[in-house]
């Protein structure tokens, strides 16, 4: 039996920052908070950063464990079978007994964006994936495909530091430069190349995070007229175009909701160019529209709807839109 003080948990699992949200079950967000990261592939306190955080939004939000009625967690990097051992681990709290549902964090993603409804959505950050839901209600990824659009954040710093060490720059590129070279420290691209042949750090987690770090310099470059920028972000927003279109024939209609999230694929350099793509398209008509809510409401939504009786009405979408944390 549900009971009006019962709660649910909602996760979103990102390579950078895990964000938790507890909502009682009429979409009225008690707690929100954000930690570090859930990928074990970036972060060795993984587990623990994950199970503190339930504990601690729990907390926050004045509840135990036995009022929590289902918890759902979008992870980054769940994408095998294979991956669900150490996911599970993730939300292994002692105490919190109730079902769980976990996936890929762009099933999140499209639940907080597009509601449950049938279209596609792009996620570019500290990964990359695209994601469907086809009006037969089947998820699809360009995973299935296996195509990666190389659009995460640290794989586009290292192709601009390896423009910029393969002497491919000119003056467009020089604000540019100057940026990379404060942002490792040296003081010229000689002693930026002496650097990266002995590996820029031997910690492949730090060595990443280092990079992705730099990436919104490197989109705001590109907004501003650096060659270099603009060669490496329109690889990206190809490769994430062609992620889209390798969904699109799943689709029976011709017009197709596309919904971005993250930061790379929201900078506007990125947003600009890949709208503007997606217009000349052939095969499909693709209307880009706003995500409604953040991936983390994604997680309370899909952990509601598996409640006994539940349906996802405007009354709880109202409560849900006067948090300042469900906003995408």
């Amino acid at each position: 039996m549900l009971e009006t003080q019962d709660v649910v948990i909602g996760i979103d699992g990102g390579g950078t920052h895990t964000r938790i949200m507890v909502s009682d079950l009429m979409g009225n967000v008690l707690s929100y908070l954000k930690k570090g990261s859930a990928s074990v592939y970036r972060d060795l306190q993984a587990q623990e950063n994950v199970n503190q955080a339930i504990i601690e939004a729990l907390s926050a939000a004045g509840k135990e464990f036995h009022q929590v009625r289902g918890l759902a967690a979008g992870i980054a990097g769940y994408d095998t079978e294979a991956d669900l051992e150490w996911v599970q681990e993730l939300t292994a709290v002692e105490g919190l007994t109730c079902p769980k549902s976990h996936f890929n964090d762009a099933v999140t993603a499209h639940y907080g964006a597009l509601l449950t409804k049938p279209g596609i959505v792009a996620l570019s950050g500290t990964g990359s994936i695209v994601t469907a839901l086809t009006e037969e209600g089947q998820y699809i990824r360009n995973f299935d495909f296996h195509h990666y659009a190389p659009s995460a954040a640290r794989l586009i710093a290292y192709d601009t530091v390896y423009e910029v060490l393969a002497g491919n720059g000119d003056d467009s590129d020089s604000a540019l430069i100057h940026s990379m070279l404060e942002h490792w420290k040296v003081h010229t691209v000689q002693e930026l190349h002496s650097l990266a042949r002995q590996g820029f750090t031997e910690d492949r987690r730090l060595r990443d995070r280092t990079f992705a770090q730099f990436t919104p310099i490197i989109t705001e470059a590109a907004s501003n007229g650096s060659r270099i920028a603009r060669r490496v972000s329109d690889h990206a927003i190809h490769q994430i175009k062609i992620g889209i279109e390798l969904l699109a024939p799943s689709f029976s209609g011709d017009t197709i909701a596309v919904a971005f999230t993250g930061s790379v694929i929201n900078s506007p350099y990125f947003k600009k160019k890949l709208t503007s793509l997606l217009a000349l398209s052939n095969h499909k008509y693709y209307t880009v529209v706003q995500s409604k809510f953040s991936p983390v409401t994604g997680s309370v939504l899909y952990a509601l709807s598996q409640l006994p009786g539940h349906s996802l009405n405007e009354d709880l979408i109202r409560n849900l839109e006067k948090s300042s944390h469900t906003q995408p």
